[in-house]
């Protein structure tokens, strides 16, 4: 009777644990959508359009009495963005792992950015202003939740389980992200026999993504549960404002295998971001591709990392986490390479580059989290992971520095895209040097069989 008393437990607890990993799922579903189809295709251009209905005849706009020129005014508003998740979510971080009320608080950030997304549909005409703010209100919330959202990993998913239940995560994201992309591509180029002007259809796929954002929300909600915080278990008193984010930099200090890998993350994922953000640049100025070809492009790459991110899932089972990050930034790097080679002018070639970042894509940011997540001391999951969080975004200026850079010294796209190989090449170094499974039993973590 005892036994099977503790065979029914055990089964009980998997069930629960399962449940909640598809809850889980489940929010990089709801949210991803607006990084694919706000972030990635519409908002850009269209709020600059709005900022230009509202500039003056030497083509500036004047927030808060500041000159600042139209074609600007987009990037201004997503470096703001960063700016205030950068400032926010250690706070929220540190308040969810001493409160151990982690769900009240990725329910508040994720609404919030829903919401603004969704109000997106009043952004029409001059009102500028009003794009930006919400702009900045949905990315910087976006951050935060996301910051609670990877916490949550080291929670449900035991070490052996973690690569896979990652990689599920961004499938999923990659998967609603194609979905949408899809039917607002539809709307937005047959706008006219809806009905809809152009400005309507934009308005319309803007608005969807923040009720995707909070209609889906609710399941993870739903599922996800809150854990008794060890901090406050131990009586340990939660600290004042930035006092807080000080002492959990001091904390990360304890822990210099921890922080190597965090280095290592950065510098290769800085080449991952600024491949994916000036890729069209790329295509468009040096290529001569057309938008239709961008964005088939944008697709294609949402469509194969769902692939990309199961496969190397499975190869982390079989070679562990890091040997396969580390092939992955050899992919990368041999994907720039054949970048530089392509012929302007031939969209199957794009669509061929496309296809070998796609592959890469959800895998390596998949791995990198769950490999993150060892590092972690128990208990202090959103401190750290806002610190991966915002560590990412400091660094993110880097590589488009570095390729802007090398285009204003060379007048050339080309040399300014296998620039980037520094990133991946650098980032491989670094991450060869960690001993990944010491630096996990520093940090009072169980070493799994294979990482």
């Amino acid at each position: 009777m005892g036994t099977d008393t503790v065979r029914t437990g055990a089964a009980d607890g998997a069930a629960e644990r399962r449940r909640e990993q598809r809850g889980w799922y489940v929010y990089d579903w709801a949210c991803s959508v607006y990084s694919t189809s706000v972030l990635t295709v519409f908002l850009g251009p269209y709020l600059t359009s709005v900022a230009e209905n509202a500039a003056d005849a030497d083509g500036f706009v004047h927030p808060l009495g500041i000159p600042v020129r139209a074609g600007s005014f987009f990037a201004y508003s997503v470096s703001l963005s960063v700016i205030v998740a950068v400032l926010v979510m250690p706070l929220v971080g540190a308040a969810a792992d001493r409160s151990g009320r982690k769900k009240p608080l990725l329910a508040a950030a994720a609404y919030t950015g829903a919401t603004a997304t969704a109000a997106l549909f009043f952004l029409d005409g001059d009102r500028y202003l009003l794009g930006g703010a919400l702009l900045v209100v949905a990315n910087a919330a976006q951050s935060v939740a996301m910051m609670l959202y990877n916490s949550y990993l080291p929670q449900i998913a035991p070490p052996e389980e973690r690569d896979a239940v990652s990689s599920r995560g961004w499938a999923f994201g990659y998967a609603a992200g194609s979905l949408v992309l899809v039917v607002n591509l539809v709307l937005y180029t047959g706008h006219a026999s809806f009905g809809l002007s152009e400005s309507e259809a934009i308005r319309v796929c803007l608005a969807s993504a923040g009720l995707w954002w909070g209609a889906f929300a609710l399941i993870p909600l739903r599922r996800l549960r809150d854990r008794p915080s060890e901090a406050k278990a131990a009586g340990e008193a939660p600290l004042p404002g930035f006092r807080q984010v000080a002492a959990t930099i001091r904390d990360m200090r304890r822990h210099p295998l921890t922080l190597a890998f965090l280095l290592a993350y950065l510098v290769y994922n800085d080449g991952i971001q600024t491949v994916i953000s000036q890729a069209s640049i790329y295509g468009s100025e040096e290529l001569g591709l057309g938008q239709s070809t961008l964005i088939g492009a944008v697709l294609l790459v949402q469509l194969l990392a769902v692939a990309g991110a199961l496969a190397m899932g499975r190869l982390a089972r079989i070679y562990g986490a890091k040997r396969t990050i580390l092939g992955s930034l050899v992919a990368w790097t041999l994907t720039l390479a054949a970048g530089y080679f392509l012929p302007a002018g031939a969209p199957v070639w794009f669509f061929v580059l496309a296809a070998g970042i796609g592959l890469v894509l959800g895998g390596s940011q998949a791995l990198s989290r769950s490999l993150f997540s060892h590092l972690i001391p128990p208990g202090k999951e959103a401190e750290y992971f806002s610190a991966y969080e915002v560590s990412d975004r400091g660094m993110s200026w880097l590589g488009p520095l570095l390729f802007g850079i090398t285009y204003q010294l060379t007048g050339s796209y080309r040399d300014a895209i296998i620039s980037l190989v520094v990133f991946f090449v650098l980032g491989f170094a670094l991450l060869a040097r960690v001993p990944v499974r010491r630096a996990i039993s520093d940090a009072g973590n169980p070493v799994p069989e294979r990482i």
